[in-house]
């Protein structure tokens, strides 16, 4: 008898700990919504993944950390209280899930929510091998600190554009360069791209390249006047001796000057990894 009391007793046990360790839609933080008011979310970090339970809500992600909503339908079709989906939104390290409530009335919709820490999950994501905030902390510390090449650079239209610092963490590169412009006429940034491409450019006809898209480019300043300085953050990547890794820097029409730095591949090599010392520099 005591037996059967003392099995019954871990069934009921491990029968509340899975209990617990469920969550049901009945428990989810719920947002009212109706189809004359857009809701806006705003997550902490960015949005990797976004999953609307059913189509009877409208979404997109006009940022990378902002995601909106509105029901398709209104009245004619929804009554109070209705549950017209759950929105799951995953970010680099949390999951969070909102139930979305029907209101016929437009002043109890929700339009601007947050996300609270409070109602938040960790989430390991395996896309994710290095958040966007730590790799912002890291490209910050490498914009901070002292140039080491001082022979990699270019001069064009009286613009010299150099490379200060590569350095590498994780899967990641951090190239850092500036441009100083030696005339007085003010840079309008129209674009910044990345390219492996021939070291000897003949015809273009002939040049190949691989355009590739930065990570994260630290600076986001669109025009300067003497001085400019950025970090661009680049996937890991190995390339041929007889390519270079090219940063090109176009400005705006009508004027349309470029600058472009061309990094050889040993450079690249010969990048430092963050040290305890770097990263405790203030």
């Amino acid at each position: 008898m005591k037996i059967k009391l003392l099995i019954a007793f871990f069934i009921c046990f491990a029968s509340a700990r899975l209990m617990m360790a469920q969550e049901t839609a009945s428990g989810l933080e719920l947002l009212t919504v109706n189809e004359q008011v857009t809701t806006v979310i705003t997550a902490t970090e960015p949005i990797r993944f976004v999953d609307i339970s059913t189509d009877k809500v409208a979404g997109d992600q006009p940022l990378n950390n902002t995601l909106r909503l509105k029901p398709k339908e209104g009245a004619d079709v929804h009554a109070d209280g209705d549950v017209l989906a759950v929105v799951t939104i995953v970010t680099e390290r949390y999951r969070v899930q909102y139930g979305l409530i029907y209101t016929t009335r437009m002043n109890e919709a929700v339009t601007e929510k947050t996300v609270l820490q409070t109602e938040v999950l960790p989430y390991n994501n395996p896309a994710v091998s290095m958040p966007t905030e730590e790799m912002v902390r890291f490209a910050w510390k490498v914009w901070n600190s002292p140039a080491r090449y001082r022979n990699v650079g270019a001069r064009r239209h009286h613009m010299d554009v150099r490379l200060n610092n590569v350095y590498s963490a994780g899967e990641y590169f951090f190239i850092d360069f500036s441009v100083e412009n030696r005339t007085n006429i003010r840079f309008d940034i129209d674009q910044i791209r990345v390219k492996v491409e021939d070291k000897r450019r003949t015809r273009a006809a002939n040049c190949q390249s691989v355009e590739l898209t930065p990570v994260l480019l630290l600076e986001n300043a669109s025009t300067f006047l003497h001085g400019y300085r950025n970090v661009v953050v680049l996937k890991k990547l190995t390339f041929p001796n007889d390519k270079v890794l090219a940063i090109e820097m176009s400005e705006k029409q009508v004027s349309g000057r470029t600058v472009r730095l061309a990094i050889d591949y040993e450079d690249v090599l010969g990048a430092d990894s963050f040290s305890e010392r770097l990263l405790k520099e203030d």
